[in-house]
């Protein structure tokens, strides 16, 4: 069992997800419902609920991992949707690869290129 803890909804580490769905994720021998944030640094909750919920505060931690992210997987929810062009243009300057899709899609990626030890992260949007 891991021994890691989620404190005010961080928990230090990479992860692979072992499910996904009901509102919610398993991953670590945890489980968290609502969407995710899956980072070099760690896995934190995500205040987005739908695209409508983006901001640049909560895509703020995602630049803060400066060189330790090199792309990150948008999971968009059960459907695809597109970024806003003000987002796409903030990952670009930052030097951030970005691929959009559903979030069943990101997660399952993300585990693939976590596994290769790629510096991959991934924000996933929580499907019902």
């Amino acid at each position: 069992m891991n021994t890691g803890r989620l404190y005010d909804g961080f928990l230090p580490g990479r992860y692979q997800f072992d499910a996904y769905g009901n509102g919610g994720f398993r991953f670590a021998d945890m489980s968290h419902r609502g969407s995710l944030l899956a980072l070099p640094s760690g896995i934190r909750a995500w205040p987005v609920a739908s695209m409508a919920d983006l901001t640049d505060e909560v895509l703020d931690p995602v630049f803060a991992e400066g060189d330790a992210l090199e792309l990150l997987l948008f999971g968009t929810g059960a459907d695809i949707a597109a970024l806003p062009v003000a987002f796409r243009t903030r990952f670009r300057e930052a030097g951030i690869g970005l691929d959009v899709m559903q979030t069943g899609a990101a997660a399952r990626t993300y585990n693939i290129l976590l596994a290769e030890n790629r510096k991959v992260g991934a924000a996933l949007i929580a499907v019902p």
